[in-house]
Order: C-alpha cells, then sequence, then structure tokens
C-alpha cells in the first residue's frame, strides 16, 4: 500500500512539474466531485424510512456541476498558493530554519478573510447559474446561505489551513485542501441540495396561489 501511495504521489509531482495548472484542475474537480457523490449517498441513506420509489435518485448532473466548479477553481487557488508563498514566506532570506509563527499566521488570516469569502461567493453564484436559476432565486440563495456558511467555514478552516500553510509543500497544497475538502464539499453539496428545494417548494407554493385565488369580480354599476 505505501508503495502504491509512493507511486501515485511521484506521478502527481512529475504532472505538477509538467503540466501545473491542468494538473490542479483536474485534481480539484475529482475531489470536489467525490464530495459530492459522498453526499448525495449520504442523503439516500439516511432517507431509508422511505419507500424505493420516493428516496431521490443519484443525480449526474449535480456531481459534474461540483466536478465543474471544483475544475475551475483549483488554478485559482494555485495562484493564490504562489501568491502566499511569495508575499507571507515562512523562513528568511538569511537561510534561518526556523518558521515565522507571525507570517504563518498572516497567511491564515488573508486566507480566511480573502479567499474564503470570494470562493464561497463563487461557489454559490456559479451553482446557481450552472443550475438555471434566474438571478432572483441566486439573490435568495446567497441571501439565506452565505452569512451561515461563512461562519461554518471560519469555525472549520482555519486549522486545516494551519496544516496546510505549514507543512505541506507548495505542489501538495491544493490536494491537501481538497482532500480535506471533501468533507467540506459534502456540507455544502447538502445545504446547496435542500435550499434548492426550499426554492422549489416555495415557487410551488406561490403557483398554486396564482391559480387557487379568484379574480376580482367587476363592480356592478
Amino acid at each position: 500500500m505505501n508503495a502504491l501511495y509512493v507511486t501515485l504521489a511521484r506521478v502527481y509531482q512529475q504532472s505538477f512539474d509538467s503540466h501545473p495548472y491542468w494538473t490542479l484542475a483536474i485534481t480539484n474537480g475529482a475531489l470536489n466531485a467525490l464530495g459530492d457523490t459522498v453526499a448525495q449517498l449520504t442523503e439516500t441513506r439516511f432517507q431509508n424510512d422511505q419507500s424505493r420509489d420516493d428516496r431521490p435518485r443519484y443525480d449526474i448532473p449535480r456531481t459534474l456541476r461540483f466536478f465543474a466548479f471544483g475544475f475551475g477553481m483549483g488554478p485559482l487557488i494555485g495562484r493564490w498558493n504562489f501568491w502566499l508563498e511569495r508575499n507571507f514566506p515562512l523562513r528568511s532570506q538569511s537561510g534561518s530554519g526556523k518558521v515565522s509563527v507571525r507570517a504563518l499566521s498572516k497567511r491564515v488570516a488573508a486566507d480566511q478573510l480573502i479567499m474564503a469569502p470570494i470562493g464561497l461567493g463563487l461557489f454559490l453564484g456559479s451553482m446557481g447559474i450552472m443550475e438555471g436559476q434566474d438571478k432572483h432565486h441566486i439573490e435568495n440563495k446567497f441571501k439565506d446561505l452565505y452569512g451561515s456558511l461563512i461562519v461554518t467555514n471560519w469555525q472549520v478552516w482555519p486549522l486545516a489551513q494551519l496544516v496546510n500553510f505549514r507543512y505541506m509543500p507548495l505542489p501538495m497544497r491544493v490536494p491537501f485542501q481538497s482532500t480535506c475538502g471533501v468533507f467540506w464539499t459534502l456540507y455544502l453539496s447538502i445545504a446547496n441540495a435542500r435550499e434548492d428545494r426550499k426554492q422549489l417548494e416555495l415557487d410551488h407554493m406561490r403557483e398554486s396561489v396564482g391559480h387557487t385565488t379568484p379574480s376580482p369580480q367587476p363592480l356592478k354599476s
């Protein structure tokens, strides 16, 4: 098993050295798709009390949307990590091997205060667009989800990114983040799906009210 891990790591490193952004895009997309797959299987498992016909079927387009989002975000996160590496070096150029706690803290703070809000906004917006939602529904998605998701993000990701920036070499940071992100993607996928169902139910309710509301009668002269 260890030999397999070493081989995969070597293949990844060679791919990263020759095609860094394609490697990051495919790796991040695949792990994002894995997160949604786990989310859908988890949702189905917790709905065992429903009849077989009522259980939701596996939504392949939904997984493809998560792959597309991860594919697009991989190179962006890679460029972001390059920027952090250049602007907040953990070790001084004098050759000292001591890691600067201050620089490490700045990396984590910049990641959580700049990239995390941008990434979450891109997720909600791109998912709404890929799902074919109009501007009104996308705005509602932001209104209902953004605040709670960014707070949850700040409760979970700082520690993971602290480990990532401190111990992972630059080529491995996106895969490490994406691997940790499988569980985060699971959470986002379930939250996004619940919001979609909520908006669909509200749309059906509005349509029902529109069909059942009697039209005003003309005034008698």
